[in-house]
């Protein structure tokens, strides 16, 4: 993860302190205190090129990114943010002709709210888990599916539950089973990075029930895209994740669907693989999933990016209701808005265009264990005829 960009991770760490350094550690401490104010920075520095030449995205050991982020928003963040609110103030002062530079004392304001957004972000935020309820309402849902319960979670990462965390996925297979479902979806991304993170969950993921079985597709961090190793070994590695989603007793649709009856009414869920965008996998094919299913059908699709919804799934083929994952909510949020919405048209919850919709789910984990205002969720949608 910090290979991809080790230069802007650096520059954020070595600035500030240059910025602080020339402006106030410079004139007030002598030589062996600013080497104590520079230690901190330092000691990140080389945090920073150690993980640079992990060969993973992921370390094979995910406690030592983990640590380098929260380290990353306690020490690192409040000095940026600081700096930044620090330079405005100057620029204010030169062109008001003023001495008191206002934006030392914003940025001396925002330092402890982002250290509570950190503290309550990894260690309270991200074990809260809510049951969203949701009604899809539509001429086109077959008479017998009216009333239908749908369960959906996504983006399980199971390989961030390890050890003390277990309970948590624990708590929500609990929870989907709870709700006595007719049928439960899987919308990607089981995995951090390579198949063997599900061994220690497998029981668990098992114990998922519904009357109409449980159905998913891939996410990009399934398909191991995230290890460093031959073209060959990622593929063994995503047929293994298959296989043991298979071995769970769920049915992974790839690309293809299955048909629910219920008397001589019909219901088709579809599920595509991933198809997102630039760097994302891109092995979405609506035909294929589709092929045989009639227009007139009542068609839910699973696909793990949202982003394929507007591209490849709207216009290109008539299903009623999509579900997708991937986004996590942009696992924070602050009254509503997420930095995802640069990314993302649609980050969470439920989209229409025309009697069509898509539900974005925010996902039920994460790589990194972190929200703040995007709680992860279950979510139980109910078919109603219109």
């Amino acid at each position: 993860m910090i290979a991809r960009a080790p230069y802007l991770f650096l520059l954020l760490i070595l600035l500030p302190d240059l910025y602080l350094d020339l402006h106030y550690w410079h004139h007030r401490f002598p030589t062996w205190k600013r080497w104590l104010y520079w230690m901190p920075g330092l000691a990140m520095v080389a945090y920073t090129l150690k993980l640079t030449y992990e060969p993973n995205f992921i370390p094979d050991n995910p406690t030592l990114l983990y640590i380098y982020l929260f380290l990353l928003g306690l020490l690192v963040v409040p000095k940026v943010v600081y700096v930044l609110f620090s330079l405005c103030g100057l620029a204010c002062c030169k062109l008001l002709r003023s001495r008191r530079n206002f934006g030392n004392l914003i940025g001396l304001f925002c330092v402890p709210v982002i250290w509570f957004v950190l503290f309550y972000g990894s260690f309270v935020g991200f074990q809260k888990l809510e049951v969203n309820r949701q009604t899809f309402t539509s001429r086109d849902v077959p008479t017998a599916f009216d009333g239908y319960r749908i369960v959906l979670f996504s983006d399980a990462h199971v390989g961030t539950y390890g050890g003390s965390r277990q309970w948590m996925l624990k708590r929500a297979v609990d929870s989907i089973n709870a709700q006595r479902p007719d049928m439960i979806v899987f919308t990607g991304d089981l995995q951090n990075a390579h198949p063997q993170e599900l061994y220690p969950q497998m029981d668990i993921l098992s114990s998922l029930k519904a009357k109409d079985g449980v159905y998913s597709v891939l996410g990009n961090h399934d398909y191991d895209k995230y290890v460093n190793c031959d073209e060959a070994q990622k593929v063994a590695n995503c047929r293994e994740t298959i296989s043991r989603e298979r071995q769970m007793g769920w049915t992974v649709l790839l690309n293809e669907h299955r048909i629910i009856e219920r008397g001589k009414d019909r219901l088709v869920i579809a599920g595509m693989e991933n198809d997102g965008e630039g760097r994302y996998p891109q092995l979405g094919d609506i035909n294929a999933t589709l092929r045989g299913v009639s227009r007139k059908e009542f068609v839910i699709m699973l696909e793990h990016d949202p982003t394929s919804w507007r591209r490849k799934i709207l216009p290109h083929c008539h299903a009623q209701l999509t579900l997708s994952g991937h986004t996590h909510g942009g696992q924070f949020s602050l009254f509503g808005w997420s930095p995802t919405s640069f990314k993302y048209k649609e980050i969470s919850g439920m989209y229409r265009a025309g009697d069509r919709a898509l539900y974005v789910s925010k996902g039920v984990g994460g790589v990194i264990p972190f929200r703040f205002g995007a709680t992860g969720e279950i979510v139980v949608i109910t078919l109603k005829k219109k």
